[in-house]
């Protein structure tokens, strides 16, 4: 028998996380969003954005009170990475990265590393890198061959990373090999890399988007670090990078629609005032019909997003919806901001509007953090176990 009264999902925020999405979307339209193209153009980080941003506690969402942070649950980190997205994508990315700090150092690292470091990343006097991609490993990151050789009271690092996002840190978060006897995920331990240490040095790429953040290679050439930089125990590296994984999937969702978001926003307005042939564009199906399925993927894709989050806040299984997240989401902006583009005919080509850059910078996206089809497998396997698939 049915129960007589059915508990109704509630989809609504809270009042505290609603209060944080007007304020946030005040300061993006107002501190982020005036400089977005200008800063593009320049290719220069967003240095004051960054500071503003720590003002308003958004480097220590998930760093607790005791070392400077303003530690959050995980549908409200969501709903200020959307709000600041809306204003500037790339301004995100900072916040994404003191996440990390925040998982890695806050959760594994020792009271003396906490006390170091999370303080000036939540007040965002510090920068903070990641480091695990490396020209043999990509998705493929149990095999990477990144080097830290045991001395006494000090680690020596030898490899290389690649595509590493905020490549103008302070200081790296750095995935190495620390004993290559073990199985190769068991063999892997992270590190505190400063970049001004002896023996590391970094290579900026030229990006086709999110040219406002530097992304590039560090190259460590017998680094020596002090072993109290190890984040947790040899040979949980691994394990502690994967943990932070499936969050920070649902966060590049969620920025990506952030962009379709306000992208399919100006074309309404637009397709409403423009005309041709004596009528506005609206008056066509063929442009208010795609209009209609793109605010309905956007509709679909944000809930899938803030359930996801709303598991990983009751400590449920969300691997499976994030991957959903990672490779649907991106995806589907990008196709959604290139039909605004159109709409707005050749103007729309041209960086007088931001949907050039947007769809520069979400199809970056479609690569960061595993590629659609690494993410497809991830689905596949939580849907009908390894044991079921050839991979």
């Amino acid at each position: 028998m049915y129960p007589k009264e059915a508990e109704m999902i509630d989809f609504s925020f809270t009042e505290e996380q609603e209060l944080l999405r007007r304020t946030l979307e005040k300061f993006a339209r107002e501190e982020l969003a005036p400089g977005r193209a200008d800063r593009d153009r320049k290719e220069a980080f967003p240095v004051e954005q960054v500071k503003k941003m720590a003002g308003l506690g958004l480097l220590g969402l998930n760093i607790s009170n005791e070392y400077g942070g303003n530690e959050s649950d995980f549908v409200t980190i969501g709903v200020a990475v959307e709000e600041i997205a809306r204003g500037d994508f790339n301004c995100v990315l900072p916040i994404m990265m003191a996440l990390y700090a925040g998982h890695a150092v806050g959760r594994y690292g020792s009271d003396e590393l906490k006390r170091e470091w999370l303080p000036r990343i939540a007040s965002g006097e510090k920068l903070l890198g990641v480091g695990a991609t490396e020209p043999q490993a990509g998705s493929d990151l149990a095999h990477l061959r990144t080097k830290a050789l045991r001395e006494g009271d000090d680690y020596v690092l030898t490899g290389e990373k690649n595509s590493v996002s905020m490549s103008n840190a302070d200081v790296f978060a750095v995935l190495a090999r620390t004993n290559p006897e073990d199985a190769p995920a068991r063999g892997i331990s992270v590190f505190l890399v400063p970049r001004d240490l002896p023996g590391v040095s970094v290579s900026d790429y030229r990006d086709f988007g999110c040219r406002s953040i530097p992304r590039g290679q560090v190259f460590m050439d017998d680094a020596r670090i002090p072993a109290r930089y190890r984040v947790g125990a040899e040979g949980e590296g691994f394990r502690i990078f994967m943990g932070f994984l499936d969050f920070n999937r649902i966060l590049i969702g969620l920025k990506c629609l952030a962009a379709a978001q306000e992208s399919l926003k100006e074309t309404m307005e637009h397709v409403k005032n423009r005309e041709a042939f004596g009528r506005p564009l609206a008056r066509f199906e063929g442009i208010s019909f795609p209009i209609a399925e793109a605010a309905t993927l956007i509709e679909a894709a944000r809930w899938l997003a803030y359930r996801a989050a709303w598991l990983c806040d009751r400590g449920l299984p969300h691997t499976k919806e994030a991957s959903m997240c990672k490779f649907w989401i991106p995806k589907i902006c990008s196709d959604i901001i290139h039909r605004c583009l159109l709409f707005h005919g050749h103007y729309g080509y041209t960086d007088e509007l931001p949907l050039e850059q947007r769809l520069r910078d979400v199809i970056g996206w479609q690569i960061g953090d595993g590629s659609e089809e690494i993410q497809k497998i991830i689905i596949a396997r939580e849907l009908m176990g390894r044991e079921s698939l050839p991979y």
